[in-house]
């Protein structure tokens, strides 16, 4: 079993969704945030004030699953989130030690499904 932790731009959510979907990949909790990485963000301008914006926003997707599913939803994520320009996010893929489902206590790959 494995969890994977994915950053990626906010307008670029959809095509992830559609592209996990596809990859038969339906498990997934999606949360808005901000951060920074190399792009370390840019400055504005807003009525006469140069403002240095260092946190932007993104998302964070995470996924649990069984290790038959990991390449595939690895490949939907990439093909979902590129762009090929800076920002377009990073992924870590973690292994999960437990898994369980609250509502009928399964545990391991089962409570993945």
């Amino acid at each position: 079993m494995k969890l994977i932790i994915a950053y990626i731009k906010p307008e670029r959510l959809n095509d992830v969704k559609q592209a996990l979907y596809e990859a038969e990949v339906f498990n997934m909790s999606v949360t808005n945030i901000v951060g920074s990485g190399r792009q370390r963000g840019f400055s504005e301008t807003y009525r006469g004030v140069e403002q240095e914006v260092n946190l932007l926003k993104k998302v964070r997707v995470e996924i649990g699953l069984n290790d038959e599913f990991v390449e595939a939803a690895k490949a939907a994520i990439i093909k979902g989130a590129r762009t090929g320009e800076i920002g377009d996010g990073v992924m870590f893929v973690l292994p999960m030690e437990e898994a369980i489902r609250i509502r009928t206590g399964e545990s391991g790959s089962p409570a993945i499904g």
